[in-house]
């Protein structure tokens, strides 16, 4: 497959790249850092553009670049991202806190829209996977920006599904689960008394050993961009925690559900006789 990596400079993303390339696959990577392409023993092609995926004049160069290479995509990952502005909400440096956002957000929709007519070539069903996780399903004290920008990701998701629904195309969010990554390490460095002790110890945990399986993760996004995840659309699922691997036996149920979407609770959901 033809595969384009955002954020395949280092973390989940590099991990994720060095697999599919190993795996046979052709890689385009994206990443505001020059790349080191990975070494004889993998199977598959990898290049590699710069660009800052938050700014859509660079998106729209490099996807110029693929599109002079490649006839086609078969799937576009989404991992970059950062943590940017950290601290209680109400004392955020505003500039501090909109660039976040936009490095998570616009530079998910950035890619999303750079590539949609390469991935609208593919031959088989494309595949989106966009990385959430970090407080996008429930509150993150003093990580509003990373969290709410996360959030915006899921719906995103969720919209693009539906608008896209005749179209033979499945875009999927996913929480990757607590591994050990440079953010983790921004974290600890931070210390408590910016990100808080609950954050703080978790960091020193999630450190001491290696987190949530990074390979469960990869797992999940291999399964995603495979024709066996076919017709699971807008969902976001949880690599250590969600029963993905059975998924494709109940797509058809699931796609008439709101199972693995964010959705507001009723009263009446969880057994409450509230009137007004």
């Amino acid at each position: 497959m033809n595969l384009v990596v955002t954020g395949s400079s280092s973390g989940i993303g590099r991990a994720l790249a060095l697999r599919l390339v190993g795996r046979g696959h052709s890689v385009w990577g994206l990443a505001r850092r020059d790349q080191s392409a990975p070494d004889g023993r993998h199977k598959g092609q990898f290049r590699s553009s710069r660009c800052d995926v938050a700014k859509w004049e660079e998106l729209e160069r490099v996807a110029g670049e693929v599109a002079g290479a490649w006839t086609h995509a078969d799937g576009l990952v989404t991992c970059a991202g950062l943590q940017g502005e950290i601290g209680r909400a109400v004392t955020a440096d505003p500039a501090r806190w909109s660039a976040t956002v936009r490095a998570n957000l616009d530079g998910s929709f950035n890619a999303i829209r750079a590539f949609h007519a390469l991935l609208s070539r593919a031959p088989r069903r494309a595949k989106i996977v966009c990385f959430s996780g970090g407080g996008a399903t429930k509150a993150r004290a003093r990580f509003s920006a990373y969290g709410a920008a996360k959030t915006a990701v899921v719906r995103l998701v969720e919209t693009i599904a539906e608008e896209e629904k005749s179209a033979a195309l499945d875009i999927n969010a996913v929480a990757p689960g607590a591994i050990h990554t440079r953010l983790t390490d921004e974290v600890i460095a931070l210390g408590p008394a910016v990100v808080g002790d609950a954050e703080y110890q978790a960091a020193l945990k999630q450190g001491a050993s290696a987190g949530a399986s990074l390979e469960r993760a990869l797992d999940l996004v291999e399964w995603l961009l495979s024709p066996e995840s076919d017709g699971i659309s807008g969902r976001l699922l949880s690599a250590p925690w969600d029963p993905w691997p059975g998924l494709a036996r109940n797509a058809g149920a699931l796609s008439a559900s709101d199972v693995y979407m964010l959705r507001r609770i009723l009263p009446e959901d969880r057994g409450l006789g509230w009137q007004a």
